[in-house]
């Protein structure tokens, strides 16, 4: 609803009440009074302050799994984008508020948590840099994302840790440290390619190059032990040439990703990327599309065999959606492991012996 062609259209195609966004959803209970007392329309979309409110009630899909947002916003602009044109500049939350929605959330018995944040890497930075510019010092310590991994590591009851979406760009050390050292952070990492074209990461606005981006991949394997990378790749973005589409085949075979989320470009009206000219024509997307794809599930089963006859601490979620007689989990790598096992068992870590692969799946049995 922050983009204005959109709630242009809702005024024009709709009868409404109240329209409100993302910024202003903490507003809805008073904007609703006020249409039921003053019996006006009113439009409350954009938070011109931005400001982050705590305290907002949150509906779960689980009492297993948690997600946990970090910061809002994005300053990227990726010529792909509109996040940052509807979402606004990063604003990070009080690591304070962060830890002590976590501990909550222990306390209740969940065991695994994501940190969200549309490039968690920059946690902290823009509120450092404005702390630096009026010269004060900011109210707490922990002022990077290394430092928030490494408390959130401490919590007790919380059994694993996971993070999206980070920035190849802003992949510092200090992250790379705190994810080697803190046992309870999956050494699964999402890092997001979006293409291995140098040439068509520059017009994307991406700030790295694809030997850039491979450099960093070679640093996470020496210094993370049993390090794995998932990512994401857009196909068919404007001016992409064959030989740049083999670019970003040849980088999906030096990395052997354990998974790879796929998209064909599709225009986003507001970005800069609608705007340009040199649009590839949908056949050659999904002819590309169509061979990523293959490549990608060649490399699965090779992949999963790996972890036959090896034993994962598994964090049962409950009963496959597919056969309700097996109980289902995942893997540090985010692998699906289906099993035979007890009710009782769901929410607990055990450890599996995983017995065979099946493509998108794999079956263990749990170790007494």
């Amino acid at each position: 609803m922050q983009e204005e062609h959109i709630t242009d259209k809702i005024k024009k195609s709709y009868q409404y009440d109240v329209i409100f966004g993302t910024h202003t959803l903490h507003k809805f209970p008073k904007d609703l009074y006020k249409v039921m007392i003053e019996k006006k329309k009113i439009s409350d979309v954009i938070d011109i302050d931005g400001e982050i409110i705590e305290g907002l009630p949150i509906k779960r899909a689980d009492n297993i799994r948690a997600s946990v947002t970090i910061m809002n916003g994005c300053n990227n602009f990726c010529s792909y984008c509109i996040v940052p044109y509807v979402r606004g500049r990063e604003r990070s939350r009080n690591p304070k508020d962060i830890l002590e929605e976590v501990r909550s959330l222990a306390k209740q018995g969940y065991k695994e948590i994501t940190l969200l944040g549309q490039n968690v890497n920059s946690y902290m930075v823009v509120e450092r840099e404005k702390a630096q510019r009026d010269g004060i010092e900011l109210e707490y310590d922990i002022d990077t994302f290394a430092k928030l991994l490494r408390e959130v590591n401490k919590i007790e009851g919380i059994q694993k840790i996971r993070f999206v979406s980070p920035h190849p760009k802003d992949f510092t050390d200090d992250v790379i440290e705190a994810i080697a050292d803190c046992e309870k952070v999956s050494k699964l990492i999402h890092l997001p390619l979006q293409s291995g074209s140098t040439k068509v990461l520059k017009v994307m606005n991406r700030k790295y190059s694809k030997e850039q981006y491979l450099s960093l991949v070679d640093k996470m394997k020496e210094k993370i032990p049993n390090v794995k990378f998932s990512t994401d790749i857009i196909v068919g973005f404007p001016g992409e040439t064959e030989e740049d589409f083999e670019d970003t085949l040849d980088v999906v075979k030096k990395v052997n990703f354990e998974q790879i989320f796929m998209f064909i470009y599709s225009r986003r009206k507001g970005t800069p990327a609608d705007e340009m000219d040199n649009q590839i024509p949908e056949e050659i997307k999904h002819k590309r599309f169509d061979r990523l794809k293959k490549l990608y599930e060649d490399g699965i089963q090779q992949n999963n065999q790996k972890y036959v006859g090896t034993v994962q601490e598994i964090l049962v979620e409950g009963y496959s959606k597919n056969n309700e007689e097996m109980l289902t989990g995942r893997t540090d790598s985010n692998k699906v492991v289906i099993f035979a096992g007890d009710k009782e068992q769901i929410g607990e870590i055990l450890s599996v012996k995983i017995i065979s692969e099946h493509m998108w799946y794999l079956k263990g049995e749990i170790i007494a």
